[in-house]
């Protein structure tokens, strides 16, 4: 089988490849997929680049990372291993192949064995690409706004929507019913008012902290703001969420990155006992599950910006640096003619 495969950490261009390999044999609790759709999200630049350094140190590889960039994808089951019993040949499915977003999971090829709790059924009314741009960074907004019991908000702020992981939350949010704020860029707020966004901020144009308006929640995507900052435009009890994505370059500090920062305030918000008793991480399945769900209600629509063949990896990957509209997909098997 084709599949892309990183010879060392460094420019896209200069480290990936694609070549022939074996296709993988599933393990007893794994599923061989026959991958349509393998979406991009930043970690999965971190992993190539290899920035910030602290991310080798977490399961991909000191000196030289797995084979098979890619964690997100959806495809058909083509063979099941012996303790497989939630799938069957030919079941459509999506989910991810690495325990974690910022290892090599090896979404980037035309096949890839997939752990059976990691994947869930795809709803028949989404794409294989739509459904690939779903679970890695729908985890991170579903953990962010609350996991499975998310309180009820009226008003919530997303700053940073047009990205990755924006658009699902703002989905979220607004099948929560909240009143949704998206803040991005001019280009992309048709996008997040064509999502739902209830308004919308140019924030080259806009400061939403010095507009007078309160919100009673605030999850912040792209930026880490220190709590004097974000209060007054918090309702009584409002909350703030940093995730502030880590830059695509090493110009903070190549070792650790932004994680020192955003560790800090992770820690200093852990203080308040009422939040440490409601953080809970939502597992895989439940996470699948409650995407698949959204979906298939037409309450979760992902927006497919561009589609890539394997070779253009490395091209897809600098459209996302650059900020294009939408996600990028690869597709490594194309629909067979029928």
């Amino acid at each position: 089988m084709k599949a892309v495969i990183q010879s060392g950490y460094g420019p896209p261009e200069r480290v990936l490849s694609v070549q022939e390999v074996p296709k993988p044999v599933p393990k007893d609790d794994e599923v061989l997929v026959r991958v349509r759709a393998a979406s991009l999200h930043p970690d999965v630049w971190h992993v190539v680049v290899g920035f910030p350094f602290v991310l080798r140190l977490m399961g991909n590889g000191v000196r030289r990372p797995r084979p098979t960039p890619g964690t997100d994808l959806a495809g058909v089951v083509e063979a099941i291993g012996n303790r497989v019993t939630r799938f069957k040949a030919g079941d459509e499915v999506f989910g991810e192949c690495a325990r974690h977003g910022w290892m090599n999971g090896g979404a980037y090829a035309e096949y890839a064995a997939v752990p059976q709790a990691y994947l869930a059924l795809k709803p028949e009314n989404v794409s294989f690409e739509q459904a690939a741009a779903v679970p890695t960074a729908g985890t991170i907004a579903l953990n962010n706004l609350g996991g499975l019991t998310r309180p009820k908000r009226d008003t919530v702020l997303i700053n940073g929507a047009g990205g990755c992981m924006g658009p699902i939350a703002l989905q979220i949010a607004k099948a929560d019913g909240a009143q949704v704020t998206a803040v991005d860029c001019a280009a992309k707020l048709p996008m997040l008012q064509a999502l739902g966004a209830d308004h919308v901020i140019d924030y080259r144009q806009e400061n939403y902290l010095h507009n007078g308006q309160r919100y009673d929640f605030i999850l912040d995507v792209v930026e880490f703001r220190y709590p004097h900052e974000y209060r007054p435009s918090l309702t009584a009890r409002g909350e703030y969420i940093p995730i502030g994505h880590a830059r695509y370059d090493n110009s903070v500090n190549p070792i650790l990155g932004d994680m020192p920062r955003f560790l800090g305030l992770v820690f200093k918000a852990m203080r308040d006992p009422e939040k440490r008793k409601k953080f809970k991480l939502v597992k895989k399945p439940e996470a699948l599950q409650c995407f698949r769900s959204l979906m298939a209600a037409g309450q979760l629509t992902p927006v497919v910006g561009r589609t890539f063949a394997l070779a253009e990896v490395s091209e897809a990957m600098m459209r996302m640096q650059r900020g294009d509209t939408g996600r990028m997909i690869v597709t490594p098997c194309r629909a067979r003619a029928q």
